[in-house]
């Protein structure tokens, strides 16, 4: 009697906690497990939606969700096909110092918006997230992810609201500028823009006072 083939080369199914063999078995895993995501954060938002409910909703163990994407951030980084990162967004603002972090921040930001790929993208999720009964997901995530690691590079006392405020100050420049397309805003150069949010930043970075009133 012919001996029988392992399960990889007969394809036999794995089981749930351990990463598929076949290329395929991995993009349909992949592909589930991102669905799920999008179900729960749509449903539970970003606060309160869990790995574990995520990889439940997929049928797969919590650590395969680890092996494909990482913790809860990155799952909804890929989920929502969202091109800001905020690990790596602010690590590059600060990496010359808090001194240089308002301008390398505006640059980003401008680079970001101006990209026809990555622009496009966030535009569709901040028309989502502005109206009051749309995406809570994202604002949350914005809140957990960028806000608090804009804060804890910071630091000080009122370090987080330092941090929202710059955070409010992007959001609107975003949305006067690409949502509602106001002038003359919508038509000043990316560069000019970033030249003149940078000091604004800045400020609410360093918690520098505003100068006084003429």
């Amino acid at each position: 009697m012919a001996e029988s083939k392992p399960a990889e080369s007969t394809g036999a199914r794995r089981g749930p906690g351990r990463p598929p063999g076949r290329r395929g078995d991995t993009g349909r895993t992949r592909e589930s497990i991102l669905a799920a995501a999008r179900t729960e954060f749509a449903a539970r938002g970003y606060a309160g939606t869990s790995v574990r409910a995520i990889a439940r909703g997929a049928g797969v163990d919590p650590a395969l969700v680890h092996h494909y994407f990482g913790p809860k951030d990155r799952v909804f980084i890929a989920a929502m096909d969202l091109p800001l990162d905020p690990e790596t967004l602010v690590a590059g603002a600060f990496a010359q110092g808090v001194e240089h972090a308002g301008a390398r921040l505006a640059e980003s930001f401008v680079t970001l918006w101006e990209h026809p790929d990555t622009g496009t993208r966030l535009l569709a999720i901040l028309r989502t997230a502005v109206p009051a009964e749309g995406n809570p997901a994202f604002r949350e995530f914005v809140g957990a992810e960028l806000t608090t690691r804009l804060a804890e590079g910071i630091g000080g006392t009122d370090a987080a609201l330092r941090a929202n405020l710059c955070v409010s100050q992007l959001l609107g420049v975003a949305l006067t500028r690409y949502v509602l397309r106001l002038e003359p805003i919508a038509s000043t150069p990316g560069t000019e823009l970033a030249r003149r949010l940078a000091p604004i930043l800045q400020r609410h970075l360093t918690g520098a006072p505003p100068p006084p009133v003429a």
